[in-house]
């Protein structure tokens, strides 16, 4: 059974740091691309960034790149979002994926997600 468990999220002022984690089992880690995604209050889910299953190639979408780091480690089954100089506009719940940047919203066994508040 495919499980992702995020975890990280928090309250945070603007120009602040945080990082997530996704800690995946139940299946073959190492052989999937993986994706972070959010959903901002009361809208849909929407893509922020992915890596390859080896993490050779990353992607991020325009509005965090530069600002966003993917990473994982395939030896702890662990994917990484680190997210520096955050924008209230990044309050959103974040999920992560066994899906490359093409493929993510095919996607449906979702976690629980963590929720990242960007706030004053």
């Amino acid at each position: 059974e495919v499980q992702l468990v995020e975890s990280g999220g928090g309250l945070v002022q603007p120009g602040g740091s945080l990082t997530l984690s996704c800690a995946a089992s139940g299946f073959a880690f190492n052989n999937y691309a993986m994706s972070w995604v959010r959903q901002p209050p009361g809208k849909g889910l929407e893509w922020v960034s992915s890596i390859s299953s080896v993490g050779g190639d990353t992607a991020y979408a325009s509005s965090v790149k530069g600002r966003f780091t993917i990473s994982r480690d395939n030896y702890r089954n662990t994917g990484y979002l680190q997210m520096n100089s955050l924008k209230p506009e990044d309050t959103a719940v974040y999920y992560c994926a066994p899906r490359g940047r093409l493929n993510w919203s095919s996607f449906g066994s979702w976690g629980q997600g963590t929720q990242v508040t960007v706030s004053s």
